[in-house]
């Protein structure tokens, strides 16, 4: 099994939209605050539509808290998603307990978490000089299925 991790996720139907990536799955959803909506906002709930009791939520206060009440001792297990990674995701290489950590639509993830964990961040590729980003839930869903193909757990 795997995590996906929203750090200061700001639009709520990409969470919902990620959240039913994560019921489909079998996997939980860490969201670390703060957020740019309610997790109570009809616009969560109606993204996961009726998947959405169903999801795994575990939220935190602050990436320090998601840190130490995960007990993440082992940097290994920790693969940020940024535009401007030097390497693709089809380098990473997932291992059962990952984390896929994303960062907020607008913000991306904080410099300093960029700065700290640098060796450990991957980006989607994409050819067209007309794009500057993807949408969030497709970057999560295709680096979930990635990482779930690497550790085998399909069934």
């Amino acid at each position: 099994m795997f995590n996906i991790v929203l750090h200061c996720p700001e639009i709520p139907g990409n969470t919902g939209s990620i959240g039913r990536t994560c019921v489909a799955l079998g996997i939980p959803l860490i969201l670390i605050r703060p957020y740019g909506f309610e997790i109570t906002e009809k616009s969560v709930r109606r993204a996961g539509l009726d998947y959405w009791k169903h999801l795994k939520l575990i939220e935190y206060d602050s990436w320090n808290q998601f840190i130490n009440l995960e007990k993440i001792t082992n940097n290994s297990k920790l693969f940020f998603f940024e535009n401007q990674a030097n390497c693709t995701y089809f380098e990473a290489k997932f291992t059962n307990g990952a984390y896929l950590i994303f960062g907020g639509e607008t913000k991306g993830i904080p410099d300093n978490l960029t700065t700290q964990y640098s060796e450990h961040i991957y980006k989607l590729p994409m050819n067209s000089p007309h794009i500057r980003s993807l949408n969030l839930s497709n970057v999560v869903t295709a680096a979930a299925y990635e990482c779930l193909r690497q550790t085998s757990l399909l069934s």
